[in-house]
């Protein structure tokens, strides 16, 4: 699996190399044209089976409005897009959310939605009839777990501790639907 990310993080990229046993690589828009993204993109997953490209901040969010962001990125690379919302205290009211990603921006193709910090199986299952609703495959709803929580300190994350990502993979392999992402 070849990991990407979106923007200039070096944190996250640590993280994607721990669990995928290889660099990630910086996808940025402001600093790269779109052929050259293309360019990345097409060498780094060449060997690859499986490209995955992990987002920045709010889909949308951009240097200059929305370009620079995830789905910038996503329409560069004609990538389908799968939304992961914390889903902390709310149900329905996922479905005006879900249907303002889906139809801001015409072009763009998603291939489902992830909930997070879901509550218990009855919040799962109402997050799962809302998907349904709008029109999106729900492909998993993560429960909520104190112990992938990251602990912060003043001005930034704390990664005095290595990270162990084991629960991390033991929980996305039960609660998410991921291998219905291979067919894209």
């Amino acid at each position: 699996m070849q990991p990407f990310k979106c923007g200039p993080d070096y944190i996250d990229t640590k993280f994607h190399e721990a669990v995928c046993g290889r660099p990630s690589v910086n996808l940025d828009s402001f600093f790269a044209s779109e052929e050259h993204l293309q360019d990345l993109f097409t060498h780094y997953s060449a060997d690859a089976d499986v490209a995955i490209v992990e987002g920045m901040m709010g889909l949308f969010d951009g240097y200059d409005h929305d370009r620079g962001s995830s789905a910038d990125i996503a329409r560069i690379l004609r990538l389908p897009i799968v939304m992961v919302v914390d889903a902390r205290s709310a149900a329905y009211s996922m479905a005006a959310l879900l249907l303002g990603y889906l139809r801001f921006r015409p072009g763009l193709t998603f291939a489902g939605v992830i909930f997070n910090k879901v509550g218990s199986e009855r919040h799962a299952q109402m997050l799962r009839e809302v998907a349904q609703e709008v029109g999106v495959p729900c492909l998993g709803c993560m429960p909520k777990c104190k112990e992938l929580e990251t602990g912060s300190r003043y001005l930034g994350l704390d990664f005095s501790e290595q990270a162990d990502c084991t629960e991390l993979v033991r929980l996305l392999e039960e609660h998410v639907e991921w291998k219905s992402l291979l067919t894209y």
